[in-house]
């Protein structure tokens, strides 16, 4: 090969010469702090039920809810985001048990905030959909299309029994136009000036949903495309981040994370708040089932997309194996 001078004079390649060095000049960092882990809690049952779309995670009875918390909290995580999943003859139209104070949600919160009181973050879903009889995100009107201003109602009463059961962040993913600033004054009218609010932004109506349905016993028929946001649309979410943030939100959520991490970036660029993603069911379950196969090694899968949805802006990361690489950075 002709050898032109010093060509070439600048060589990258030298940054990556070895594992110490590639450590050093990281730009981008993964730890425990950063994960929250999403779980679900199951009314009625004396054992975790396995999730058979979601290898690895389970439906919680109350005494393996506390017990993940405790690991959460030993792994350095800092929150645990509750889903609760009553007993079916227990939903009907209204999604009652999602303001009963001794509903499975708030249960489990009491439950959470016992075991670790405040050193773990307990996070709680604001949303009807594993309570309603229907699987939709809100009550339905006369037409049986989904009522945004009643269902706000409903929200605010969700929010007042999770804050008064401890809740220490309230994650509304319903999508429901003004939810935030209904659910402020709603916790505001309590004096729960102390409950920050996690909003679900950028929330699109996607494809990867699909293990979260069994995972909550979904009753859903049908889509929730006329409130969750278009996937073909990317203004239309900061459009939806300036509303959420008059309205009061706290921090500001993109959800699913890894097929919108351009949104994600347009929204860590655009505000000076805490900004979550959601490395949702289908993301996870799909890591699972090629490592399972043995197309993709696991571990290495597993923290290149974390990598990438933190580079991409988020702060925070809602992901299903949040205790398993907190306690592998430690």
């Amino acid at each position: 090969m002709t050898k032109y001078g010093s060509f070439p004079g600048t060589r990258p390649r030298r940054l990556r010469t070895t594992p110490v060095m590639r450590r050093m000049v990281a730009e981008t960092r993964l730890h425990p702090a950063d994960f929250i882990l999403p779980a679900f809690v199951r009314e009625g049952i004396s054992e975790p039920v396995p999730i058979a779309a979601m290898p690895g995670v389970v439906q919680h009875t109350r005494d393996s809810l506390k017990k993940a918390a405790a690991e959460a909290v030993a792994a350095g995580i800092s929150g645990i985001m509750l889903f609760g999943v009553p007993e079916e003859e227990k939903k009907d139209a209204l999604g009652t048990p999602g303001t009963d104070p001794d509903g499975i949600l708030q249960v489990a919160i009491r439950d959470v905030r016992a075991e670790v009181g405040d050193d773990l973050l307990v996070m709680s879903d604001v949303c009807l959909d594993e309570t309603i009889d229907h699987g939709h995100c809100g009550v339905l009107d006369a037409e049986g299309r989904v009522d945004n201003d009643a269902t706000l109602e409903r929200y605010a009463e969700m929010a007042q029994v999770q804050a008064d059961a401890g809740a220490h962040v309230l994650g509304p993913s319903g999508m429901m136009d003004g939810q935030i600033g209904v659910i402020r004054d709603a916790l505001d009218q309590i004096g729960r000036e102390d409950v920050a609010i996690l909003a679900y932004t950028a929330k699109y109506a996607s494809a990867f949903y699909g293990p979260f349905r069994e995972a909550v016993g979904s009753s859903l028929k049908g889509d929730r495309k006329t409130y969750q946001q278009d996937p073909a649309n990317a203004r239309e979410s900061l459009r939806e981040l300036a509303l959420d943030l008059e309205e009061g939100a706290d921090m500001v959520m993109v959800k699913p994370a890894g097929p919108y991490l351009d949104i994600l970036a347009r929204v860590a660029d655009a505000v000076d708040v805490p900004v979550a993603a959601y490395q949702i069911s289908g993301e996870y379950s799909m890591v699972e089932a090629a490592a399972e196969k043995g197309w993709i090694d696991r571990d290495r899968a597993i923290l290149e997309t974390l990598t990438g949805i933190k580079r991409a802006g988020a702060q925070n990361i809602l992901t299903y194996w949040a205790t398993e690489v907190a306690e592998k950075l430690r």
